[in-house]
Formats: structure tokens, sequence, C-alpha cells
């Protein structure tokens, strides 16, 4: 496979002191991932850089590489070159992967405060089965208030803790969140103060007395945009791209069905009927498959994307990311395209999330008269409750109904006495 990258000067690379031996199994790694050749022969020179590196630390085979190693040859060249110091990260992922070097150890907690942050996210995990991220996030609030407390330095705080600095701390994060964003961290505060309470590191019932910022049920309206504003944005996406063609059948999707991003990227071709013209929807939220028709401008769409766009047949999800590593799109890819192409557009959208389209569909089909039981099957509401917050929206409909002011009546002097 080197051949293909480097016709002339391959043997350069195939004698290199460490790295030779694998160089051509790291550019058919490259080439299965979807690397164009450009940046396959870019990620390939590096390598020599690295191999470099490597040989002036007395690293004689593959064989003695370590994940520490290429921690250090990132550090060498994030100083030397730094716009080029991630192609390390790329051999250190093909390294791994072949399996020539062991994945890296979570290193063992170096503070007293670490081991609480560590045994309660263990606790998370395995006792209480939360997911991983919800597990990831929790740990970063409860390191983040050992580090401001300062336990690292002081371990004796935690067994004196009062309600007074837990409420400093609160006022802390209220410097970066709003009264909606802390309703999150105080639950899981509440839930590091029960686990450290269940072994008397701090003292019981301090959960309890966290105060909650008041939020009010509907305080927000849904954020909607103008349908005219929607159809605009799709109208302004570049179709001439790969990109442009496999983010215009996404948003087409969202605005047809209104599907949540989530369920744009588990969408997979077995759920795309085309025989039968149906789309099942796998709403991820509520976990039961909802089953549609697929219209003709969906199927255009879809078809469009399929045709021009080459796809990697390991994957069966519809929507593939387009630059490598090749691979599956996460939901957080649909809002990024939505904020792309919104600040190309040109138009009036003040919202960052692509959830927003979301709301405008459920909107548009309440002001074309659509039933709230059928906007709420389509968008897979459990309870009508959820789909009852978009008639606040519909203002036109709701001054219809607007009882008239009364008008004062005037006081004569008959009705005074």
């Amino acid at each position: 496979m080197l051949t293909k990258y480097f016709p002339q000067g391959f043997e350069r690379y195939q004698s290199l002191p460490v790295l030779g031996p694998i160089m051509d199994r790291y550019a058919c790694w490259l080439h299965d991932r979807h690397y164009t050749w450009r940046s396959a022969r870019y990620e390939l020179r590096m390598a020599r850089w690295a191999d470099e590196y490597l040989n002036r630390r007395a690293v004689s085979r593959v064989d003695d590489l370590t994940q520490h190693d290429m921690d250090e040859c990132h550090q060498w060249l994030r100083r030397r070159s730094p716009k080029e110091a991630g192609a390390v990260h790329v051999l250190a992922r093909f390294l791994r992967e072949s399996g020539e070097i062991e994945k890296p150890v979570a290193p063992p907690p170096a503070s007293g405060a670490d081991s609480y942050v560590h045994a309660f996210m263990a606790h998370l995990g395995e006792v209480r089965g939360y997911a991983a991220s919800t597990v990831c996030r929790h740990g970063q609030i409860a390191r983040e208030f050992l580090e401001w407390l300062r336990v690292a330095e002081a371990p004796e705080r935690l067994s004196v803790l009062t309600t007074n600095e837990i409420e400093a701390f609160i006022g802390h994060l209220s410097k970066r969140m709003g009264r909606i964003g802390l309703q999150k961290p105080i639950a899981i505060m509440r839930n590091f103060l029960r686990f450290l309470a269940a072994d008397g590191t701090v003292p019981t019932g301090l959960d309890s007395m966290i105060d909650s910022p008041r939020v009010y049920r509907q305080e927000q309206l849904p954020r909607a945009l103008p349908w005219s504003t929607v159809e605009a944005l799709l109208a302004s996406i570049d179709r001439t791209s790969a990109i442009g063609l496999r983010d215009f059948a996404m948003f087409s999707l969202m605005t047809t069905y209104g599907m949540r991003a989530c369920d744009v990227v588990a969408l997979t071709l077995e759920d795309i009927q085309w025989r039968s013209g149906l789309i099942c929807i796998r709403q991820s939220k509520t976990g039961k498959p909802l089953v549609l028709p697929l219209t003709d401008q969906i199927s255009r769409a879809l078809q469009d994307y399929f045709k021009q766009v080459p796809r990697d047949g390991v994957h069966r999800h519809v929507f593939l990311r387009l630059r490598a590593p090749s691979g599956v799109l996460k939901p957080t890819a649909v809002i990024e395209a939505f904020q792309s192409w919104s600040s190309r557009s040109g138009l009036d959208i003040p919202f960052k999330g692509a959830h927003c389209i979301r709301h405008s569909y459920a909107l548009h089909l309440l002001r074309q008269g659509v039933s709230l039981k059928t906007i709420g099957d389509l968008l897979g509401h459990r309870s009508p409750e959820s789909t009852t917050v978009y008639l606040r929206l519909a203002t036109e409909d709701l001054r219809s109904v607007a009882l008239p002011l009364p008008v004062p009546c005037p006081v004569g002097p008959e009705a005074l006495r």
C-alpha cells in the first residue's frame, strides 16, 4: 500500500528504524478509514518525524513502544510544530487498534480528593447502573466541588462541611449557569453528598438542605422559527457537495417528520422500506418505533445522497462521517451542521440547536389545523401535556378566543345618590 502513496520513495518508509516494519499496515489502516490520498500521505510523513524522535529515545523496536512513549512524542512535536502534533494521536490510535501498544490505563488517584471522585463514579456505574456519559458528568461536578473546597490540601474540611460552604459553591456555579442550568448540578451535589455521608465522610442530612433555584413550569416558550425561515434554510444548503447532500437529507427528515437529532443519526438502511413506501423511526427517547409514509421529497433526497456520496460498506447507518476517520455520525454532528448552514444562509436564526426545527414543525402542523393528538403521535409524545405547550405559540388562534376588554360605563349623578 505504501507504493500507492509514495511510488518512488516507499523504501524510505519501510526502512525506518522503529516504525518501518508496520508502515505498510499503517498505510492500509489509513486507506480503510477513508483518509484521502493527500491526508494519508501527510499522516505517513508525520510518522517519519515520530520515528526520528522514538529512535533518539533508544526505542529500537515497535514491540518496545508504550503509550508513555507516544505521549512524550506528542509533547515533543507539539513544541516543535503545534499544528502537526495531532498526527501522533492518529498513529497512536493505529498502534492501539493493531495491538502494538496497550490501551492507556487510568492513573491511580493522586490525592484523597481524587479517590472520592473515583469511588463515586464507580458506585454510579456499577451499583446505580448510570450511563457512561452521566457518570462522567457527575464526576466533573464532584471533582470541581472538591477542588473548590481544596480538599487535597485539607482533607478534614469534609468532616466539618457546612451548608454555608455548599451554598457558596452553588454561587460559584451560578456565575456561568442560569436558574435552569443549575438544576442538574444541584441534583448531582445531593447525590454526591448522600454518597459521602453513607460512610461518615460528611455530616448526614446536608443533601436535604440544598435549595434549588425556583423554576416555573413552562415559563419559557418553545424555540420555534417561522416556517418560511425553515424552508429558506433548507433551500440554502449547497447540494453540489457530498456534505451538502447528506445534510440536506438529514434536515429534510427533521422538517418532514419532526425527528430529533439522535433519531436521525440512529436511522439505518433497514428502516427505509422502499417498496412499501414506509420509513420506521426508532425514537431513542421513548423506545417506541414510529412507522410513517415515505414522502416523495424524502425519497428523492435520500436517493440523491445514496447515489452521489460513496459509502463505507461496514456500517448500516444511513448517515456517516464524510471526513476521516469514517464512522457513524453523533448527534452533536447534526447540531454543528445546523449551526454551520445557519451562519452561511444569512437568515435570522437566533437559536444554536437543531431542536428548534422540531418545535417549528409542531407549530407548523398546529397552524395547519392538525389535531393535538395527531401532533403528539407524530412527535412521539407519551403525554398530551407535552404537546399542549405548543398552543402557547399559536398567538393568532389565541387572539380569536380572547375575551373583549370590559368597557367602563359612565356614572351619572343619579348613580352617586
